[in-house]
């Protein structure tokens, strides 16, 4: 063999080698290994509560790198402006009038509440994904009940890790699958504990693939932040710390999987369950978290995953939670579950910028479909309602902090924090509204589109009639 020949197959490894190796380093999927999915779940993080979509005093930059380098859904909504129905659907795909979990379970509330929870027969996307040979992980806030029947390890997950409902509700306590392993529970430590067992997950599974739903506790009240990020010199601002130590975990988790050569090969979806509680913002929309306003439903959303999407979109099409479970599915090349019927679609093409059609999106309150969102225009069918504390003199919230059972930093934000544009109670129900030129659903079309009023109407009405079958 000469020494010119040797020499280039010498160089043909190295190249090889570099080649593999930078393959290696960006974690992109090889085409036989299956992506990872990570959704990241905040709890009633409002519209405005993020930098990249608006948010001017604080920044979130781990956050925002999440749509800086994938897509961001501009119009993207939940079913419900509370956390349950509004969490079971996305878990399953589907609208809470056929999942039927219409209701926040409550431990420390009467019987109606205490025992309900989302249906052992519902099949979430754990199951789906356990399936199809994924471990499963759930962390954080659960909130589809409370009974060991309702358990996450119960409906697909292989290990939970949180409370088992909201921050707020007695007993504070953190469940381990199935045992109590944390009680009382200083929430001040909440988002960095969970973050924690959020990298010590993905370390464990890193041979793959996995799913993990990362569902924080925060900003649902009580706020609580960890010392390294709260400013006591600055009071009244707990909320811009909580969220500021949000982003310092999801930095922490993506950092992780940069340095196990998963980044690349993880879906990545960021949202929150619905709009803000007090002392957020729903970044100029009306209302807040319990008001079918824009500012109850319409949540910020992201999703990374390079093998799909290109970086620095923008989608402006309403989509809605429940197309995550589909989407998912269709992404990682798993079956969507059979013999279910899925209110969701798979918005894979919508995301990579190849079509604009997507089904009309509703939302609903208590047990009434309240509004269709179809193109730029929505139509109210019942008036939403106001949730609006006008005089907030002398008031104590009875799930506040009391350094006992429910131990968190005793600033708290109030009703005179309102997240959004206070709404008035509107005299009639049937409302319609331009969102693109009248985004804070202020002035009503309903008299000038009596046809559009129609259309919309003759929407709602076979979407409640197809809710039947």
């Amino acid at each position: 063999m000469s020494i010119r020949f040797f020499r280039f197959i010498q160089i043909m490894c190295a190249c090889l080698c570099f080649i593999g190796c930078k393959s290696q380093d960006d974690g992109k999927n090889s085409g036989n290994r299956k992506p990872n999915v990570l959704i990241i779940l905040t709890d009633d993080l409002g519209y405005g509560d993020i930098s990249s979509f608006g948010q001017a005093i604080y920044k979130t930059p781990n956050i925002d790198r999440i749509g800086a380098e994938g897509v961001v859904a501009s119009s993207f909504y939940v079913p419900t402006p509370y956390c349950a129905p509004s969490r079971a659907s996305l878990l399953t795909g589907r609208f809470p009038l056929r999942h039927d979990l219409i209701k926040n379970p409550t431990p420390d509330a009467h019987i109606e509440v205490d025992t309900i929870g989302l249906a052992p027969e519902e099949v979430t996307m754990a199951e789906v994904f356990k399936d199809a040979g994924y471990a499963t992980k759930a962390i954080g806030k659960w909130h589809l009940g409370h009974y060991p029947k309702f358990f996450p390890v119960a409906q697909g997950f292989d290990e939970y890790y949180g409370i088992l409902y909201s921050n707020d509700m007695r007993p504070v306590q953190i469940i381990r699958d199935r045992d109590t392993v944390q009680y009382p529970v200083d929430q001040r430590h909440l988002t960095k504990d969970y973050t924690a067992q959020a990298i010590d997950f993905i370390t464990r599974k890193k041979e793959g693939p996995f799913l993990l739903y990362l569902a924080h506790a925060m900003p649902h009240k009580p706020l609580a932040a960890s010392k390294a990020f709260y400013t006591p010199n600055t009071p009244n601002d707990l909320y811009a710390d909580v969220v500021r130590e949000l982003d310092w975990g999801v930095g922490q988790v993506l950092h992780t999987l940069k340095e196990l050569k998963l980044l690349n090969n993880t879906i990545i979806i960021f949202m929150s369950d619905n709009g803000p509680w007090y002392g957020g913002s729903t970044g100029g929309f009306k209302g807040m978290k319990a008001t079918t306003w824009e500012g109850g439903i319409r949540v910020p959303m992201m999703v990374r995953y390079p093998e799909a999407f290109t970086k620095g979109m923008t989608v402006n099409v309403p989509i809605w939670s429940l197309d995550i479970l589909p989407t998912i599915c269709s992404l990682a090349k798993v079956a969507t579950p059979k013999n279910v019927v899925l209110d969701g679609q798979d918005i894979t093409a919508l995301l990579q910028g190849k079509t604009t059609k997507h089904a009309p999106v509703f939302s609903m309150h208590g047990d009434n479909i309240m509004s269709v969102r179809k193109g730029d225009y929505k139509l109210f069918i019942r008036r939403p309602p106001g949730f609006v504390i006008e005089d907030f003199t002398g008031w104590v919230d009875p799930r506040g902090p009391d350094g006992n059972t429910i131990i968190a930093q005793t600033e708290q934000a109030t009703p005179a924090n309102y997240p959004g544009v206070i709404p008035v109670y509107p005299e009639k129900d049937i409302q319609l509204f331009n969102l693109k030129e009248d985004p804070t659903e202020s002035n009503n079309l309903s008299q000038a589109y009596p046809e559009l009023v129609e259309e919309l109407l003759k929407i709602y009405n076979n979407f409640q009639e197809n809710l039947k079958k």
